[in-house]
């Protein structure tokens, strides 16, 4: 089995134009429907197994919601002009914290796709100048601009469906 890199070593280069702006939203509104594809039919023993301590396939989808929140909160820095990005919880003390796998995945679907949504409507009513406004990520360091910080997010998203579809080949 392919060993996936960990989220934090990942090194990203923002080199593409503004105007690929709709192509990044479009692929950041498709994680709902990804997501929920994926997890389709799954046996809460599928959801819920946690190998050698990781986050069960719940886990994984509870902690994209629980993000939603910090990626509001980004967006309001950029458009408040704010230098510097507010910071991630590194620890994901909320998500480890939430007891994911007590809930149903329909909710936790549900729940997902209406922030998600929120976001998304937010992103798409951004005018170019707006895209390419920038500010510091703090933990990356660097300068990014809206739309930088959306394909960064969206690389997120696919990071956590590829941990969710390899648990789902194990067998349990």
């Amino acid at each position: 089995m392919f060993k996936q890199l960990n989220w934090i070593e990942r090194k990203f280069a923002f080199d593409f134009p503004v105007e690929i702006f709709p192509v990044i939203i479009e692929r950041f509104r498709g994680t709902p429907a990804r997501l929920e594809e994926m997890t389709k039919n799954l046996s809460e023993k599928i959801l819920t197994f946690k190998p050698d301590g990781k986050w069960s396939i719940k886990e994984q989808a509870g902690h994209l919601i629980d993000l939603e929140d910090l990626g509001e909160k980004r967006l309001d820095d950029y458009l408040h002009g704010k230098e510097i990005l507010s910071p991630a919880d590194m620890t994901n003390k909320k998500t480890y914290e939430a007891g994911y796998n007590q809930k149903n995945i329909n909710d936790l679907l549900k729940e997902f796709r209406t922030a998600r949504e929120h976001l998304v409507h937010r992103l798409e009513n951004l005018t170019k100048e707006q895209a390419a406004i920038v500010s510091v990520h703090p933990r990356l360091n660097r300068k990014m601009r809206i739309i930088d910080w959306a394909y960064f997010m969206s690389e997120h998203d696919d990071h956590h469906l590829t941990s969710i579809r390899l648990l789902k080949g194990i067998k349990v």
